[in-house]
């Protein structure tokens, strides 16, 4: 099942970008691997505030474990049309050892900042599992395979 929210059209490419990030990442078979890369994406922002300026989802990445949204009550504000930072502000709590960083962003790249910040609000409730093909009326079979002799060869 998909998230019930409506993701905004303003949000589309860097949502994008965010989700086949966080999924290439997350993989089972090394579980510690995607913490590994935010450990490591937040101590570079750590030592230049600025360094992913204009590359929302790797700033959204970065700060994921260091920024509480308060999503419960940031979705009670419109956001089919983008809101302003200070709108989202107040639904943002930051950990002690990111607020000068974060503090830095704010200052130089507010816009970047709160388009991060509903990246993680979105992706907080966002379901990855693949939809299912709804049926439409016909009967065609879902694919099973390259074992299928139902496949044309004059491609």
């Amino acid at each position: 099942m998909q998230t019930e929210k409506n993701l905004p059209d303003y949000l589309n490419d860097d949502f994008s970008l965010y989700l086949e990030n966080m999924t290439s990442l997350d993989d089972p078979e090394n579980p510690e691997q995607l913490s590994n890369y935010l450990a490591n994406l937040f101590e570079q922002l750590k030592q230049m505030p600025l360094i992913f300026s204009g590359m929302i989802d790797q700033l959204a990445m970065a700060i994921s474990t260091k920024v509480r949204v308060d999503s419960t009550n940031l979705a009670k504000v419109a956001l089919t049309e983008e809101p302003s930072w200070a709108e989202v502000k107040p639904f943002v709590g930051v950990h002690a050892d990111a607020r000068a960083c974060i503090t830095e962003i704010m200052t130089h790249a507010e816009q970047d900042l709160k388009t991060a910040i509903l990246l993680l609000h979105f992706y907080k409730d966002y379901d990855t599992t693949p939809l299912k093909a709804t049926e439409n009326g016909s009967n065609n079979e879902q694919f099973d395979g390259y074992e299928s002799d139902d496949y044309d060869e004059n491609y």
